[in-house]
């Protein structure tokens, strides 16, 4: 096991970066711990990469690290999941389990690869990227 871990993780516009290190269990999200983060539905999808590391490697490990997330740009939501990816590959990276890696790509395999997509620009002369012009006939 690596004694520190940096990631990024990206989903539409919002970049997370997430620094995994020895210390006490400590999960903190812009610097402000992840049980204060809003609204409920997204402390729990960030929990998630948690949750499944806790229940292969156990408790103990668990506690021994500190996770610390700086997430920018995007919205909520797109926040929320490039943090869920970001906390997932550190601790991929940081366990070196094979066991936890199958898991993740089991459970959702957003835990672990980027979701590249990025939104289609507006075309020229047009309302938005596939929007075609309206004919009226009268």
């Amino acid at each position: 096991m690596k004694k520190e871990v940096f990631t990024k993780g990206k989903k539409k516009e919002a970049i997370a970066r997430a620094v995994l290190k020895k210390g006490k269990g400590k999960v903190k999200i812009n610097k402000q711990p992840i049980d204060l983060y809003t609204p409920d539905v997204a402390r729990r999808m960030i929990n998630e990469p948690l949750n499944i590391a806790k229940e292969i490697l156990g408790e103990d490990k668990m506690n021994k690290i500190d996770i610390h997330v700086n997430v920018k740009g995007g919205g909520k939501t797109g926040q929320t999941l490039a943090s869920r990816t970001s906390i997932g590959k550190a601790l991929a990276e940081w366990s070196d389990s094979e066991q936890l890696n199958r898991k993740f790509m089991q459970y959702d395999r957003s835990l672990l690869i980027d979701d590249y997509r990025r939104k289609e620009p507006k075309k020229p002369l047009r309302k938005g990227a596939r929007a075609k012009p309206t004919k009226s006939y009268r």
